[in-house]
């Protein structure tokens, strides 16, 4: 599974040995798998501004995670006809070992081995100053990925457009692809060409009548120039001056007289526009793949970065000072198992907090002085990890 719980509980001598118990029953039973979570001790402050933190970082992880899921989604819109290679492009830098700096990691790796980037967010500056920081590169990188994603969306757009319009029938499509300098009578005071599309079971209708439809038609001047499931494109020439007799009689017969005039012109503009999009687009997708992925890299481990310093926080204002917890990361090994792995939890740790065990079995208890909704309060420190980036 692509999920975590990441909780605490105080370090002394008992809630350690309830912490062996619980990875006991969790590894017997085959619930979950359990790992340490190093976070590093921190400059506590006052209580009053763990409180504010509390609540700013509660705040800046919803922030982080919808940043990080934008981001996929856009790597997904980049990749268009590789998507099946997504996934390999969402990944966070290695560790902080040496040998693992260059590397590329995959998420879940990244989680179960998370080391605290010292050089980034140095611990021991005050806890303010290291949720400013975070929250200043994500909302850098927010901007940066609004600006990078409109550019290329907005070309997208376009090129979208463009092949949208040579991709409809003939009634509506651009005909700019199809038809040749050939096909027309260019440049005569007296003769025009038009273009009629005629329904495919009446190809042999139109043979036999074209020439009749109205006087001053020119004899032997169709042509088929193109074709759609439905019907063919076919030229005919014929005087000016009895073109609204001839749409007229066209329309009687079931042939319908697609306006269009030959512009050479204009048809070598939205060739080239066509050009220069793809070009375009083409010369934006590396650069703001590489971007995203970087990025993405940064905007997670910032994410994961944001939880271990919502675990510290909550936990020095649930277990009080001096600073004392031991933090563990839960992997549930399948969906149908996290209620009883659930109520592992809520039988071990139960002591530490009477009032939510009972809350967690009987939803109308009310925890005094506490706003949040009762599924989400234990008895112990509860964050929750989840990541199916792209559900």
């Amino acid at each position: 599974m692509s999920e975590f719980w990441l909780i605490s509980a105080p370090g002394d001598k008992e809630n350690l040995q309830a912490l062996e118990r619980m990875n006991t029953v969790t590894s017997k039973s085959n619930l979950s798998y359990n790992t340490k979570f190093a976070i590093p001790d921190f400059k506590v402050g006052t209580l009053d501004s763990l409180v504010g933190l509390s609540d700013e970082l509660g705040k800046l992880d919803t922030f982080a995670e919808s940043l990080i899921k934008r981001m996929a989604q856009s790597v997904v819109e980049v990749m268009e006809d590789a998507k099946g290679k997504v996934q390999e492009n969402l990944l966070a830098s290695g560790g902080l070992k040496e040998k693992m700096k260059c590397l590329k990691i995959d998420l879940t790796s990244f989680v179960t081995h998370f080391e605290w980037d010292m050089a980034k967010y140095p611990a021991k500056q005050p806890l303010v100053m290291v949720v400013d920081t975070l929250a200043k590169q994500l909302a850098q990188i927010e901007t940066d990925l609004k600006s990078r994603t409109a550019a290329y969306n907005t070309l997208k757009t376009n090129l979208e457009n463009l092949e949208k319009r040579s991709m409809g029938n003939l009634f509506t499509r651009t005909l700019s692809d199809i038809v040749s300098k050939e096909d027309f009578v260019l440049d005569s005071e007296y003769l025009i060409t038009l273009l009629v599309i005629v329904p495919k079971p009446n190809y042999a209708q139109w043979q036999k009548t074209y020439e009749s439809l109205s006087d001053m038609v020119v004899p032997r001047s169709t042509k088929l120039i193109a074709e759609d499931n439905d019907g063919g494109l076919f030229t005919v020439t014929l005087f000016r001056k009895v073109i609204d007799d001839f749409k007229t009689k066209a329309r009687e017969n079931k042939f319908t007289v697609r306006e269009f005039t030959y512009d050479e012109k204009e048809i070598k503009r939205e060739r080239e526009e066509m050009t220069r999009l793809l070009s375009d687009k083409k010369q934006q997708y590396g650069p703001l793949l590489r971007w995203l992925k970087v990025n993405f890299s940064e905007a997670f481990i910032a994410w994961i970065h944001i939880k271990a310093l919502r675990v510290f926080v909550e936990s020095v204002l649930r277990y009080g000072l001096p600073v004392n917890f031991q933090a563990v990361l839960l992997q549930p090994h399948k969906k149908s198992s996290t209620k009883r792995l659930r109520e592992v939890l809520n039988s071990v740790f139960k002591h530490l907090d009477e009032v939510a065990a009972a809350s967690i079995l009987d939803a109308s208890v009310e925890i005094p002085g506490l706003q949040l909704n009762n599924q989400d309060y234990f008895p112990y420190v509860y964050f929750h990890i989840d990541l199916s980036l792209l559900d």
